[in-house]
């Protein structure tokens, strides 16, 4: 039997395997041995994978592996079930080419359950089949058996307000943060990018200091062509924090707006801002869409390949229902229709039929619903229009009629323990919706947690909505704070979910930059 090594074993001696210096003799003696694909010593003249490898999309027996390379080569990847490889398997994967933006994943399937899975990615050069690059190495745990704790983190907007990366401040710290708690997964919850904030050089603080940026030629203005949107996600990967996090820890994508542009919605024409010639939204969306597809580690779904909307099982204790609020709605209005209509949609009717009958399937004790923005806060689009659901106080009217709507079947049906997991608004804080201080009335209690921003400025807090009932129960920051506040103030925010595998009581929690916990509750299941 093959002897066992931890993940933290196996990620110290991947950090000199995956170094293209390291000739294969090296390797050999790092412990990679019985390798499928051939090393050559050549670092100049075989592929590179220079923005590192994630994994995400888990299920009960599978996980999609993504990279990136170079040039026109085929993707690699060796897993096993100890770091030393010697009773791996190896997978040749798809190629990747130019059309892809050289980018190339694959699905790992028959994984065994509860399971550290240990895996390389190698890219072989299509023209001369002896060039091979050097391995980069990453891992994961497959979903828990029953009765195993589960723990994962989220948050939302990265790299946004001009805030990018200054080696000065460490990088993108709050990815070190995060995975230092090992978590078994990780919830993007959108702005996974700001396509529509460029980065400059240098940004002057309050305190005189000068904030300084990497910059790169995609990331000095508003993305508007595809290789701009694929810039963006490239940008974000130039950092060590990211990439480390990335190898370590698989994910869960979802989009908001920022992958393409502010407050976007479907058949927008951009008036008053000349930083767009592509005035057309649906021409960005297009080209911030495939970008987005082609670098996030997500299951393409074979039918429809541009949905994001989708489930996990996470087994007997959780399943998780990854929401799209963006693709599907009506134009940003005053949003106080009284009646339904192609005018209010948010969800959408066929992604809210998807999501009931998904809810009324499911088995496990909690459903988590992954919302891209939250329900009770409300986010003004200019004056008169609203980007969120929420539109003031009282009955619901406009794109609130549909949270009603599903508010009013998770509650006939008896569907118990549901709690929404969002970002946004660029603040941490604990929701409590109680139908007893609600306009609409016919739903059950329940939390909605917000967090962020990853790395990006802190706004907040956010006007509340009366019309579910929502109560503050923990706000990161005070009413009257300055807005835009840099990540030198240290008013950064992820969330952490724990679900005990004995009690299935679930705590969440929020932590801020240096990974302190700020807040935390334990919730019950009914």
């Amino acid at each position: 039997m093959a002897r066992q090594f931890s993940r933290r074993q196996f990620l110290i001696h991947s950090t000199l395997a995956s170094s293209g210096a390291i000739a294969a003799n090296a390797l050999s003696n790092a412990g990679f041995v019985h390798s499928a694909f051939a090393i050559v010593p050549s670092d100049k003249l075989r592929p590179r994978i220079p923005y590192g490898i994630a994994s995400g999309d888990i299920t009960q027996g599978s996980a999609v592996i993504w990279s990136r390379t170079d040039r026109p080569s085929r993707m690699l990847v060796e897993y096993a079930d100890d770091y030393t490889f010697r009773n791996s398997k190896q997978i040749v994967g798809s190629v990747a080419l130019a059309a892809s933006d050289y980018t190339a994943r694959l699905t790992l399937t028959g994984l065994p359950t509860g399971q550290s899975v240990f895996y390389r990615v190698r890219f072989q050069d299509l023209d001369d089949a002896k060039l091979i690059s050097a391995p980069t190495n990453g891992s994961f745990r497959t979903v828990p058996n029953i009765g195993k704790d589960i723990t994962f983190v989220w948050g939302g907007d990265t790299a946004g307000q001009g805030w990018g990366i200054n080696p000065d401040f460490g990088g993108m710290r709050i990815y070190e943060a995060m995975r230092r708690l090992k978590p078994d997964f990780f919830i993007h919850s959108g702005d996974t990018i700001y396509a529509d904030n460029p980065i400059q050089s240098e940004v002057k603080l309050a305190d005189g200091k000068i904030w300084r940026n990497l910059v790169t030629e995609e990331k000095s203005k508003v993305a508007e062509t595809l290789k701009e949107f694929r810039g963006n996600y490239l940008y974000n990967l130039m950092d060590k924090n990211v990439r480390r996090f990335n190898a370590e820890v698989p994910q869960l994508v979802q989009w908001d707006d920022h992958e393409i542009r502010n407050n976007w919605y479907p058949n927008q024409i951009i008036e008053n801002d000349d930083r767009y010639k592509v005035k057309n939204v649906n021409l960005l969306a297009s080209r911030g869409k495939q970008a987005f597809l082609e670098y996030a580690p997500i299951r393409l779904n074979g039918s429809n390949p541009a949905q994001i909307y989708r489930a996990f099982n996470y087994g007997a204790a959780l399943e998780i229902f990854m929401l799209d609020k963006r693709s599907y709605r009506g134009q940003n209005s005053p949003n106080r229709q009284p009646n339904s209509s192609s005018e209010t949609a948010f969800l959408g009717n066929q992604q809210l039929q998807w999501l009931k009958q998904r809810l009324l399937n499911c088995k496990s004790t909690w459903k988590v619903i992954a919302s891209d923005m939250p329900i009770g806060l409300m986010i003004r689009d200019g004056s008169k229009a609203f980007e969120n659901v929420s539109n003031g106080n009282g009955i619901p009217l406009g794109r609130e009629l549909e949270l009603a709507e599903l508010f009013r079947f998770i509650k006939s049906n008896k569907i118990r323990n549901v709690v929404w997991l969002t970002a946004d608004v660029h603040y941490a804080a604990a929701h409590y919706y109680d139908p007893n201080r609600a306009q609409f009335q016919d739903f059950y209690p329940f939390w909605e947690f917000v967090t962020g921003p990853l790395h990006a400025g802190t706004f907040g807090p956010n006007e509340l909505d009366n019309t579910f009932g929502p109560q503050v129960k923990f706000s990161s920051v005070p009413r009257g704070s300055a807005q835009n506040i840099p990540p030198t103030a240290g008013l950064q925010f992820f969330g952490q979910v724990k679900i005990d595998g004995e009690s299935q009581v679930m705590t969440v929690a929020h932590y801020n930059l240096d990974g302190k916990k700020v807040y935390s509750i334990d919730l019950s299941p009914e």
